[in-house]
């Protein structure tokens, strides 16, 4: 997911009812019909596009100059509806998605991916063993703690092991913030919050559950996280309007292995836990959205 679009600019909406969190029924909704518009809306009234006729789609240009990146077994973090889980499947590659998103995982699972029903802070196969882990479409604001959630992503991969993260693009942004998710914004300054019964008995009177914490990350504020927790900066680049880095999780491997064929994490090992067989949901109480 990227909350800032290509731009990570946004438009402002008046205040209205507050919506559901992330997951509920206007993500799958949203997935299920293969199209928008679907939106974060921060606490001050910005609205930030989500993109989900493209991630929805096949993996693109864009994308594949991505995957070409990953090295050996690959985790999808906040895999969303899958395209990239999927197209390295189509590959031969071993790769796993993750999403607390039911509808995302089902959605990946018919593309042919192999996908789990959880969060990146709950327990995962192949822990440690990892090759490589994607956080792209925003997602490096998961749990809007990118410095938590690059310590996290550091305990699955293995030494030396790759993260690719997507950053907001054209700016040094370094924000935290708590957003819902709306359907759209209207002229007239009402909000569409999904059907009827959205946002209902599951929140108190400021509507304050709604809301689930995300950060938004530039490049340079990503670097920035990144040295301070130990990582080394492989490579950045950009392409199609959207910037990537890539991380390398402490001491360097030995270059003659093949990283691009290995399957260290053998997520594929772990029938048990793959699709919805031992999905679950995240623990209670926890507020993380992973796509």
């Amino acid at each position: 997911m990227d909350p800032g679009g290509s731009g990570g600019t946004g438009t402002r909406a008046p205040s209205g009812p507050a919506t559901q969190a992330w997951g509920d029924d206007p993500y799958a909704d949203a997935l299920g019909a293969g199209r928008g518009p679907l939106f974060l809306r921060r606490t001050d009234g910005w609205l930030l596009p989500l993109e989900v006729e493209r991630w929805c789609a096949r993996a693109d240009a864009v994308d594949r100059q991505v995957l070409a990146h990953c090295e050996g077994a690959v985790l999808d973090v906040g895999c969303g509806p899958g395209r990239l889980v999927a197209e390295l499947a189509a590959r031969g590659r071993t790769a796993l998605g993750i999403d607390v998103s039911e509808a995302a995982v089902a959605h990946t699972v018919r593309l042919g991916g192999q996908a789990l029903h959880r969060s990146v802070f709950d327990p995962l196969p192949g822990e440690g063993r990892w090759d490589t882990a994607l956080l792209v479409d925003g997602n490096i604001g998961i749990g809007g703690d990118p410095a938590a959630l690059l310590r996290r992503t550091a305990e699955l991969l293995g030494p030396g092991g790759l993260l690719i993260a997507e950053t907001v693009a054209g700016a040094d942004v370094d924000e935290r913030v708590d957003v819902r998710i709306v359907r759209a914004a209207h002229g007239d300054g009402t909000e569409d919050s999904g059907t009827a019964g959205d946002g209902g008995g599951d929140q108190g009177a400021s509507g304050d559950r709604a809301a689930f914490p995300w950060a938004r990350v530039g490049t340079p504020a990503l670097l920035r996280h990144a040295a301070r927790a130990g990582w080394r900066t492989d490579a950045q680049w950009s392409a199609g309007g959207r910037c990537f880095v890539a991380l390398r999780n402490g001491p360097r491997r030995d270059s003659r292995r093949d990283r691009r064929t290995s399957s260290s994490a053998d997520p594929a090992n772990s029938a048990a836990v793959i699709s919805s067989q031992r999905a679950r949901k995240p623990s209670a109480g926890r507020v993380v959205a992973d796509r």
